[in-house]
């Protein structure tokens, strides 16, 4: 089963030393990039990123990068 693609590009997200953050992989959330249990009931689980530092970082929003969860271009290869 392929994950609903949310949109065709990164979300740009300040992340915080320390924290943990949880990646919808299945892009049904309406809380993107992050998880909010959509996936219940399918064979979707969210990824989780642990920030080492405080810093922006490109959550992949298509749901099909190779370095899941940031993007890793894949995006721009969707049809």
């Amino acid at each position: 089963m392929d994950p609903h693609i949310a949109q065709k590009a990164p979300y740009k997200v300040d992340v915080e030393a320390g924290k943990s953050y949880y990646w919808c992989s299945c892009g049904q959330s309406k809380a993107q990039p992050f998880c909010d249990g959509s996936h219940k009931g399918s064979e979707f689980t969210p990824v989780k990123f642990d920030a080492d530092e405080s810093k922006t970082v490109y959550f992949c929003g298509c749901k099909h990068s190779a370095n899941k969860p940031l993007c890793d271009g894949a995006h721009n290869k969707l049809a």
